[in-house]
């Protein structure tokens, strides 16, 4: 079987996540099709390749663009923002509106890390678009407390961790575009 997922195969526990978490899978059986099975197999590894080079393209462009501080806190608001109304809020930018405090308190922690973590302070992502949506995704990994290691895992892989990650990369693709 040949497939792809999001998930780092380091033990027998992530791979049966991971097969339960697929996409793309070919199964080659040794019979007659096995050669267009191994045909099939090449296409996917192919398009992978292909989404690879057009991710790595996205990054390297996302770390030569500079943003300010102020820029950072406004997108990491909007990633992180809980609903609809709080989103509408930030972009509106209305002032009479009560943020909570726990939204407050994770807006604060992303930024503490953005601005402190030593791997936010490299040329790449220190004032840059891509350390913006790296300290995103570097909250759920590095920094937000879960009560367990599978709480942590179901929040980065199929919780709100991925859910704000997704956010994140939507707001940063379409944020560059106001940036240029």
């Amino acid at each position: 079987m040949a497939a792809f997922t999001p998930i780092r195969i380091v033990c027998n526990n992530t791979l049966n996540m991971a097969l339960r978490n697929h996409s793309n899978a070919v199964f080659i059986k040794h019979t007659a099709n096995a050669a267009d099975k191994l045909t099939e197999a090449a296409r996917i590894i192919a398009i992978s390749d292909n989404i690879t080079d057009q991710l790595t393209t996205l990054f390297n462009k996302w770390a030569k663009t500079r943003i300010t501080d102020e820029q950072l806190k406004k997108l990491v608001q909007l990633a992180m923002a809980p609903n609809k109304e709080v989103f509408q809020a930030i972009v509106t930018e209305n002032a009479a509106f009560e943020f909570s405090t726990q939204f407050v308190d994770t807006i604060d922690d992303v930024l503490s890390y953005a601005f402190a973590s030593p791997t936010q302070q490299m040329q790449t992502t220190a004032g840059t678009l891509f350390g913006a949506y790296n300290a995103i995704t570097g909250y759920y990994q590095n920094v937000k407390d879960y009560k367990n290691a599978d709480a942590k895992l179901n929040s980065i892989l199929y919780g709100t961790g991925l859910d704000r990650t997704k956010k994140a990369f939507e707001i940063c693709s379409k944020y560059i575009d106001f940036l240029n």
